[in-house]
Order: C-alpha cells, then structure tokens, then sequence
C-alpha cells in the first residue's frame, strides 16, 4: 500500500493515471449534475415558505460546500508540501487555489440572488457567514497572488503555504457562524434532516455531481502545474519527443 502511495507522490506517475480519472469523474458528475437539477428544479415539491425561490440550493449549497473543500485541500496539501516537500503536493495546492475562489465567487452570487426575495437585500454586512465567505474570496486571491508576485518557485510554494495554513482558521468559522453568533443565514437543514427526501435526495444527487467534477478540473489543473513545474525534467522531454503529450 505504501508503494501505491509513493507512486502517486510522483509527478511522471501522476501525470500519466490522471487522464483516465479525469474523464470518469467529468463524465459522471455531469450526468449527476444534470439529474439533480432536473429532479431539484422541476420534481421536488415547492417550498411552503420559500416557494420556489429555495431551487437555487441545488446550485448554492454544492458551491458552498465546494469553497470550503478546496480550501481546506490547499490547506492540507501545503501542510504536506512544508512537512514532506512533496512538490506534488505544492501542485496541488496550486491547483486548488482558482477552483476554490470560483466556487466560493458562485456561492457567494447565488446566496445573493436568494438572499434578495428572502431578506430583501442583495447583501448583509452584518451576517458573520457572508462576511466569513467572502473573507475566504479574498483569501485565496491573496495565496494566488502571493504565488504569482515570488519568482522563486521554492519560496513561492513555502510563502504561499504559510498563507494556506494560517486562512485554514476561517474554515470552522465559517461552518459555526449560524451558531456562534446572530445570523440571517439559517442554519444546517441537509445533516439535521430537516428536508423531505423529494427535495433532499436531488440535492445530494448535484452535491455528488459538482464533487466529481471538481475532481476532474482540479486533476486536469494539477497534470497542468505538475507539467509546467517539470519542464526541465528529463520525463517531460521525452513526452514531448515522443508525442505524448495530450
């Protein structure tokens, strides 16, 4: 097993298995994607208080989700990068980055759109989750900010690590916000069973689906920074002599 795992750690090994996971996962989270939504958008049951204004969540809630998750896989992956200095590992922080601030960008969008005909405002400043996500926006701006502004790559990946890991702190705050202080935002409904299974399972359905698909995008981009990172390797050129490359 551990052999397994020592393979992974290494960038021509990575490179090569990564295609076949890419087009499994993309293929399957579109399918599930494309299912959840027709069950969330024209299946599920309305609201009774919300009517049809809650169908967003089958958009906003797997975004949510997904800004967390991404953040807390940079923030692992730089722990591994300092600890192991596995350059895979700084990869896939790399990589992580841009995802993590679209998804957290499309959460914050739609939370907004809902937030409109709920609250009857586009924005609260006041709500500790809103401020707490878009925190987290500007947090992954900053770390891909910080990689951009180091010409060194080594200390790119050590400085940019360090952002990773001390931001990681805004993740439990943003989980316990709804709790920890006063908050429009509600409060947990898919973990505490609080939704009928006509409206729950489509939702866990396009959680699945976005999942996979964020797998395949950060595999695709990892493959990428693994392929930039390793341009002066001896593997990357005979890809390149050999056609390889695809």
């Amino acid at each position: 097993m551990w052999t397994f795992f020592h393979k992974l750690a290494s960038p021509p090994h990575f490179y090569r298995i990564a295609p076949a996971f890419i087009r499994v996962f993309a293929v399957t989270g579109l399918v599930l994607i494309g299912w959840g939504s027709w069950g969330g958008l024209f299946e599920a049951p309305i609201d009774y208080q919300q009517k049809d204004a809650f169908r967003i969540i089958y958009v906003h809630v797997p975004t949510a989700y997904l800004s967390m998750m991404a953040y807390s896989i940079m923030a692992v992956s730089a722990t591994i990068g300092l600890i192991w200095r596995m350059k895979l590992a700084h990869a896939v922080a790399a990589g992580a980055a841009p995802l993590g601030a679209w998804f957290t960008f499309l959460a914050l969008a739609t939370g907004s759109i809902w937030g409109r005909p709920m609250w009857g405002t586009w924005w609260e400043w006041g709500d500790p989750r809103l401020t707490s996500q878009l925190l987290m926006l500007f947090l992954y701006f900053g770390y891909m900010a910080l990689r951009s502004a180091i010409d060194d790559p080594l200390k790119a990946d050590k400085a940019s690590a360090v952002l990773a890991l001390v931001g990681a702190v805004n993740i439990p705050i943003i989980h316990y916000s709804v709790y920890w202080w006063t908050s429009l935002h509600q409060g947990q409904t898919v973990m505490e069973g609080k939704m009928p299974p006509e409206m729950l399972n489509p939702l866990l359905i396009n959680i699945l689906g976005f999942t996979l698909v964020f797998g395949a995008l950060l595999l695709y981009r990892v493959r990428s920074e693994v392929l930039y990172r390793e341009r002066r390797s001896r593997w990357v050129r005979e890809l390149v002599l050999g056609g390889e490359m695809r």
